[in-house]
């Protein structure tokens, strides 16, 4: 009886370790994807208004997103910034190559999805929530009370992205106020965008937010 309950703990541990050393595998493997190989030339021709420069921080930004991706396993993450799903849609153009970037930032292909074609009328609002939480955690930024925008939160209006996704701050101001447009950063969920998962969906809870498209198996 012992030695069968040192056998389980052990497989256990086993189990454990595997799973962390996994973890730790993939985010190495998406931290050091050569993206700008083969999108910078792609990206200036579908945007030619970025610079070489405002293009590698978009490309920083779509390693961001394929990070959270990573982190909420099979739960949806949705696209915070509309330049970034720019990058990704022209990834996705490299079929080979984004089936093995899946495979092994993922271990599954992580589809696009437009937002009409999501299970749920919550599915974008439960998205956007878990990207904030996630892009939160992953600059180290307070999200009940943040002191300044994740990367992917802060892309398109720092590059003033003509029909981008805006995000601010000061929830007057996203309600109405100064600038009188934006999505009020303190209280999300509210943003438009793309999503990427390959599970079920599931609600983190809080008020509903604007559409946009997602990803799935």
């Amino acid at each position: 009886m012992i030695k069968l309950f040192i056998i389980g703990a052990l497989a256990i541990i086993a189990t454990l370790l595997w799973r962390n050393w996994s973890r730790q595998r993939r985010a190495a493997y998406i931290n050091a994807y050569p993206f700008k190989g083969f999108l910078d030339k792609r990206l200036a021709e579908r945007r030619p208004e970025l610079t070489a420069e405002q293009r590698s921080e978009v490309l920083l930004g779509l390693r961001d997103y394929f990070q959270l991706c990573r982190m909420a396993g099979k739960r949806m993450v949705a696209m915070p910034s509309q330049v970034v799903d720019d990058a990704w849609h022209e990834f996705i153009l490299f079929t080979r190559q984004y089936d093995k970037f899946c495979q092994h930032g993922f271990g599954r292909f992580l589809h696009h999805t437009p937002a009409e074609a999501m299970r749920s009328p919550t599915d974008a609002t439960d998205g956007i929530r878990r990207a904030w939480r996630l892009a939160c955690a992953l600059e180290k930024i307070n999200p009940k009370k943040p002191d300044r925008l994740p990367r992917l939160f802060a892309m398109d209006a720092m590059l003033m992205i003509a029909g981008g996704f805006i995000y601010q701050l000061d929830c007057m101001a996203a309600s109405g106020g100064a600038s009188g447009t934006g999505f009020c950063a303190s209280h999300i969920g509210c943003s438009g965008g793309c999503s990427g998962d390959s599970g079920s969906a599931d609600s983190d809870g809080g008020s509903s937010c604007g559409g946009g498209c997602g990803g799935g198996d």
